[in-house]
């Protein structure tokens, strides 16, 4: 599953959390990297050789960037989100894997916020330089606000999950009586090392790399992932039986903590526009000239303006009907605040096509490993970006089975033929212990879209 979750370490404390996976790059995708590029308070710094290095590095990102397949594969996207491309695209992005390809044994840089801005950077040249894949390298260097965010108020006590494994949890919420402590999200934005940490990254990679604060507030607004930390997982489930009223109304409570988190931060100017170069969906690259719509001058970004995705990958055992009462109702408010919108991550979304359709400006939809293509493909055509997401189990051994991986590769395109197609690589919690893995797959996937698509 998605839900990436990751806040800059403190000084002291280990990168091990809960739902992060071990290493220094946390099971999260590209489009977090500036939020992990943030400072934190006390820590803004970088030694004279840790500069050295991050300039040397920034240098090659830039050559790279300066390429004219870079340009070209900006002009595939904007017509594939368009829903005007003619081939399928190709987006490998490995999440923990990351942390077999570029291990922390393998920096340079001694800071811990060097460190970090080593890892961005040393990702970025592993794709442009090996993966090859169809996201562009941009000569861009992002910064994240630093930030505390208070989210619910209720904590879930863990058990387990250090160095990656598994873990259970215990929900805050036990019953009726604790639905009151439910508060809505809090944001405490620390402007002085955000703005310490941007005056160093430009002066870092001044003359190299554009460098610019942007912020990441969320993955997704499909609420359950938030319902399932604050009750437990199976106790989500059993409470659409036990007290329906209950699970409706934190459901409430979430809707509306959203939205005013969303208010506050257009309010506050702490929107950033997500239709270049980030990560939108559960798989994607958001470069569109559809947004930003069209606003008053001096007006800032809105979510009007922007890409937005919601899901509810947690209650996959329910029935569609069920998901219509008690998840699809409370999400579509949000859905409609946005400018173009993209749905699903690993719930296969064919039995549910029926309710999720009627999100507006439903422009992205995710048919996992899980769902029926052929199904699928007869709902999306071409007024929908089909977001295949290959199985990583396929690459997650150290030799993948070659034909295994093609078979895979060419039913997707036989059953999604005439679809505006997108083929991701992600979730991978393994690539085996071999980098090449992820390599050999865009190579295959390549191979396979030359021989065997017919648009």
């Amino acid at each position: 599953m998605g839900h990436p979750i990751y806040r800059c370490p403190r000084k002291g404390e280990s990168m091990a959390i809960p739902y992060n996976a071990t290493g220094l790059w946390p099971s999260a995708n590209f489009g977090d990297a500036p939020k992990y590029a943030s400072g934190v308070r006390g820590e803004v710094r970088v030694t004279p050789s840790d500069r050295r290095h991050l300039r040397t590095l920034a240098e090659r990102v830039a050559a790279l960037a300066a390429r004219p397949e870079e340009a070209q594969k900006r002009e595939l996207w904007y017509a594939h989100n368009a829903l005007k491309g003619r081939r399928p695209l190709v987006l490998a992005d490995p999440e923990n894997g990351w942390n077999e390809i570029v291990p922390a044994a393998s920096l340079c840089c001694e800071g811990p916020l060097a460190r970090r801005w080593e890892m961005v950077l040393r990702k970025e040249l592993f794709w442009g330089e090996r993966v090859r894949d169809d996201k562009p390298i941009e000569a861009l260097f992002e910064v994240g606000y630093t930030y505390t965010d208070t989210e619910w108020g209720v904590e879930e006590t863990y058990h387990g999950g250090s160095s990656g494994q598994s873990y259970a949890w215990e929900g805050g919420i036990k019953g009726p009586s604790d639905v009151d402590r439910i508060g809505r999200p809090r944001i405490d934005v620390d402007y002085p090392t955000s703005l310490e940490t941007l005056a160093l990254a430009a002066e870092v990679f001044g003359g190299i790399l554009r460098v610019r604060l942007r912020a990441v507030w969320w993955w997704s607004l499909g609420m359950t992932w938030d319902l399932a930390r604050l009750v437990g997982l199976e106790n989500m489930l059993y409470l659409l039986y036990d007290d329906p009223q209950m699970f409706h109304r934190i459901m409430g409570l979430l809707r509306d903590g959203y939205l005013a988190k969303l208010d506050w931060l257009e309010s506050h100017g702490l929107l950033s526009l997500n239709n270049d170069h980030s990560y939108v969906g559960s798989g994607g690259i958001g470069y569109s000239r559809e947004l930003p719509a069209q606003a008053p001058e001096g007006v800032g970004v809105r979510p009007a303006d922007m890409w937005c995705l919601t899901e509810s990958q947690e209650t996959i055992g329910i029935s569609p009907a069920q998901f219509e009462e008690f998840v699809f109702q409370y999400q579509l408010p949000l859905q409609e605040r946005f400018g173009l919108n993209c749905y699903g991550c690993c719930e296969p979304l064919d039995p549910r096509w029926h309710v999720i359709k009627r999100i507006p400006r439903l422009r992205r939809v995710s048919v996992s490993p899980w769902a029926d293509q052929e199904k699928m493909a007869a709902f999306l055509g071409r007024d929908y970006v089909f977001s295949r997401k290959a199985p990583p189990s396929l690459i997650a051994v150290p030799h993948p089975e070659e034909e295994s991986v093609r078979a895979d590769l060419r039913g997707t395109l036989e059953k999604a033929r005439g679809c505006v197609l997108e083929i991701i690589m992600k979730d991978n919690h393994t690539l085996g212990g071999n980098p090449d893995n992820l390599v050999q797959w865009v190579r295959m996937a390549r191979e396979e879209i030359e021989r065997h698509w017919k648009g």
